[in-house]
């Protein structure tokens, strides 16, 4: 089940973005490049890769923190990057207008680093968790952990709180199909849960899914319900 566009046009051109998903694409290409000795050589790949990517347990003992932010602008493969970006370019852009540019940024900071310390407290806590539930949890603390996917998922948690009704075409096995967005993001959502649950292999950090998805809701809750008011009674003037 895949996003192909919303039906909620945006009031203002989306600059934060465009700049979030440019710089995502242009991390990940120079990345790749190096890491098949086109620019620069392996060594740039590595060392991108030592420097950068947040490492769980680090994060608990209370270094690199920087990490927390610069992981979110990298990714593990070409599948990863481009379905992050679809779900970026589909429900970011309506997001940033009721929140206002610089509201976004901040924004979409605030939701990849809670999205990051969601997934450590789940994976510390995951021994306890696994054993009242009777399932055995992932609990790897030393394995690097990237992707954007944790401040998409609070932009797609701030969309079903902002534009619960709003339609989302959908690709759904054979058909295109509209749904409401909290149709579409609510099942997501749901699985986010349930793959985090049964994926004891711990290949993803759905945790971070279910944190970042949960800190965006509770974000537009408290702040973007306020400036999509402000916005739709100036834009009614």
């Amino acid at each position: 089940m895949l996003p192909l566009r919303d039906l909620n046009r945006s009031s203002t051109t989306p600059h934060v973005n465009r700049l979030l998903l440019a710089a995502n694409v242009v991390i990940f290409v120079i990345y790749w490049l190096s890491s098949q000795n086109i620019l620069f050589d392996q060594r740039f790949a590595y060392s991108i890769e030592q420097n950068f990517v947040m490492i769980p347990n680090e994060i608990v003992h209370g270094e690199r923190l920087f990490t927390l932010v610069t992981s979110m602008f990298m990714h593990a493969g070409w599948i990863h990057l481009l379905g992050n970006m679809l779900f970026l370019y589909v429900f970011g852009d309506n997001v940033e207008d009721a929140f206002g540019h610089v509201g976004y940024l901040v924004f979409y900071i605030v939701c990849g680093i809670a999205a990051a310390l969601g997934y450590i407290i789940a994976i510390v806590l995951a021994p306890e968790i696994g054993s009242l539930i009777g399932i055995a949890l992932a609990s790897d603390l030393v394995s690097g952990v990237l992707g954007a996917s944790g401040a998409i998922s609070g932009v797609l948690g701030a969309y079903v709180v902002l534009f619960p009704r709003a339609k989302v075409l959908t690709f759904l096995v054979y058909f295109i199909i509209p749904l409401p967005a909290i149709v579409f993001l609510g099942f997501w959502f749901i699985m986010q849960w349930v793959y985090g649950i049964f994926d004891s292999s711990g290949g993803v950090a759905y945790w971070a899914h279910v944190g970042g998805f949960i800190a965006g809701m509770i974000l537009a809750l408290a702040f973007g319900l306020k400036t999509k008011k402000a916005r739709d009674a100036r834009l009614r003037l």
